[in-house]
């Protein structure tokens, strides 16, 4: 015992007497050099070999670079001196090639409003593939590579042409709406029980509706007076219908069809027990349960056919739909605000309907 404290004290003396011809920055540039070489360690606890990453390469290189060679091979380092001098010279090297790299010329980048019109034209022309829309941008005077309108489409996730122009049932029905009117009969029930029938009609382009009427009895004769009123009204509104869907209810007279047939409408009957072919109409007919039939009470047939005209024009004149990007079936959508002011202050007052049961807001005047 007493002879190994004579050997650590003799070492710490000569130790001491090494540190005395070193100056205090290369004293600290050795203590911070240890330092960091026992966070390296302290990373390694596990029996795995000892790895300097770059950043600690760049730490030591830049600590001990100043050392004297003769110096330096007394530092207690956990790598020859000769390493440490190889990662500063490698950090100048590196630090030299990143400032003397010519920059590259290269292409000049896309102006912002070329890739708008680039990704416009292909969303208005499916079956345009880049080197069409190349074409049309010459045609237009804006002189852009093909193969930077191919690189535009790509990034921005359009498919080539021939995949684009495989249109889908709901855009292939959609081109077809201005085309389609569809009819269906439902039914309201009155506070004394009475079974009231109702005879509806939409279009599938506008989403308008049409209230034809409402009775106890949907006799023949009845049904037959509510679809001549309904021809008069397309003639006077300039409808291009060429087809109404409807189902196989018992209800409809043969005249329902000859009628229409006489105004160039032809009549499509749906499946049986498929409601589905008649999507758009049972849609509307849940919308009109849901915000009005299911909580109005109907006291009888004139109180019912108030409530529905009402619904009606609530529902043509003001309620959007997501079916048409949620602008109304008479009126389209109005120009966004832009102006902070009007933003600022808004002014909406409610305005309502069959008491309350429906509301409508407007800008005040």
């Amino acid at each position: 015992m007493l002879l190994r404290l004579a050997y650590l004290g003799v070492t710490n003396a000569l130790a001491m007497l090494r540190l005395l011809p070193m100056s205090d920055r290369a004293k600290d540039a050795e203590i911070l050099a240890l330092r960091h070489q026992i966070v390296v360690l302290e990373r390694q606890l596990h029996g795995e070999k000892v790895r300097f990453a770059p950043a600690d390469r760049a730490i030591l290189a830049a600590l001990l670079h100043r050392l004297p060679r003769d110096v330096l091979r007394r530092v207690r380092l956990l790598v020859r001196p000769e390493t440490v001098l190889r990662w500063h010279r490698d950090l100048i090297a590196r630090r030299h090639a990143a400032v003397s790299r010519p920059k590259r010329a290269g292409r000049p980048p896309t102006v912002r409003s070329i890739r708008t019109l680039v990704l416009r034209l292909a969303r208005e022309n499916s079956g345009w593939g880049y080197r069409r829309i190349h074409g049309e941008l010459l045609v237009l005077g804006v002189k852009v590579a093909a193969s930077t309108v191919w690189e535009i489409l790509n990034e921005a996730g359009i498919d080539p042409a021939p995949e684009r122009t495989s249109d889908s049932w709901a855009a292939f029905l959609r081109s077809q709406a201005e085309a389609i009117l569809a009819a269906d009969f439902f039914e309201a029930v009155t506070l004394t029980g009475a079974r009231m029938y109702v005879l509806a009609v939409i279009e599938h382009a506008t989403r308008r509706i049409r209230i034809l009427g409402a009775t106890a009895h949907p006799t023949a004769a009845w049904v037959t007076q509510a679809v001549r009123n309904l021809a008069m009204d397309l003639q006077d509104a300039d409808c291009r219908a060429r087809f109404l869907i409807r189902d196989r209810d018992g209800k409809y007279p043969p005249l329902f069809d000859a009628i229409l047939a006489d105004t160039g409408i032809k009549v499509v009957l749906s499946g049986v027990q498929m409601p589905r072919m008649n999507s758009v109409m049972e849609r509307w007919i849940q919308s009109c349960r849901h915000e009005l039939l299911d909580r109005t009470l109907i006291w009888d047939q004139a109180h019912l056919l108030h409530a529905l005209h009402e619904y009606e024009r609530h529902h043509n004149a003001h309620r959007p739909h997501r079916g048409i990007s949620n602008a109304r079936p008479l009126h389209p959508l109005p120009e966004p605000l832009t102006d902070p002011d009007r933003i600022t202050h808004l002014n909406i007052r409610r305005r309502d309907r069959l008491g309350g049961i429906l509301h409508e807001y407007e800008h005040a005047a």
